[in-house]
């Protein structure tokens, strides 16, 4: 198998990650000490820091999967700014499943008939397991919203799109799982968000997943596509999808 594309860096939980700089500490205990979300001005004037210094700081907490950064709610006119909140200092178990990931992978491809309709299946089931008896979303964007925040947890670090209907997944806690069988675990994870946005009353037939879309980065929609838009790569976790290929394809 060629590698072209090599797709998102590998995900981890704790102890994969580098230990905090002072200040960046500093600003992430800051910011779990908020009831909600805050901006960048408001939590410089909390730190005592230049907004520049603090958005450099938030941007990597972001990329390791300590904070959130979302949208505002739209007041008046012109373009929401970023809100930004930690997410809970506790790891979520769901990082250790990497290496049950790969065996189920591994039983999948070799004994199921229909590996992308049975890696479907079983993550939809996953991501139903990880939010049953989550409450309800309030609306389409918070159901969207959650399932990015439930990838965050596993480890996926994604980066949202600034329309809220899809995102950026740049890395993977199972990067290693998906080069040995990448249509069996891709579709896993395209159930996965779908699970996850059934489970929370949101449309699971809205959700694609587009394996190494990108360079360094796959892509999730959680909106619906226009009418005949073509996609960088064959989404994963719809009926006929072709999705990454187990051999002989482009990486």
């Amino acid at each position: 198998m060629s590698v072209k594309n090599k797709g998102p860096q590998p995900g981890g939980g704790s102890d994969g990650r580098p230990p905090l700089s002072r200040q960046r500490g500093a600003v992430l205990q800051q910011l779990r000490g908020q009831a909600g979300s805050v901006t960048v001005t408001a939590l410089s004037r909390l730190c005592g820091l230049h907004t520049n210094t603090v958005r450099e700081h938030l941007d990597a907490l972001v990329g390791a999967g300590l904070v959130v950064r979302e949208r505002a709610p739209v007041v008046g006119r012109g373009r929401p700014a970023w809100q930004y909140r930690a997410r809970p200092p506790q790891q979520s178990a769901v990082r250790e499943y990497a290496g049950l990931a790969t065996v189920l992978a591994g039983q999948i491809a070799r004994s199921s008939a229909d590996p992308r309709a049975d890696a479907l299946a079983a993550g939809e089931e996953w991501g139903r397991a990880l939010l049953s008896g989550a409450e309800p979303a309030r609306s389409t964007g918070d159901a969207r919203g959650r399932v990015l925040d439930l990838l965050g947890e596993i480890g996926f670090a994604p980066e949202p799109d600034e329309d809220g209907l899809g995102a950026r997944l740049p890395r993977c806690p199972f990067i290693e799982a998906v080069r040995e069988h990448p249509g069996v675990i891709c579709s896993v994870h395209a159930g996965l968000a779908r699970g996850g946005m059934a489970a929370l009353g949101g449309d699971p037939d809205q959700v694609e997943l587009l394996p190494f879309a990108e360079p360094d980065a796959c892509r999730l929609r959680l909106g619906v596509r226009p009418a005949g838009a073509g996609g960088p790569a064959e989404p994963a976790g719809r009926e006929g999808a072709a999705g990454p290929t187990d051999g002989g394809g482009t990486r």
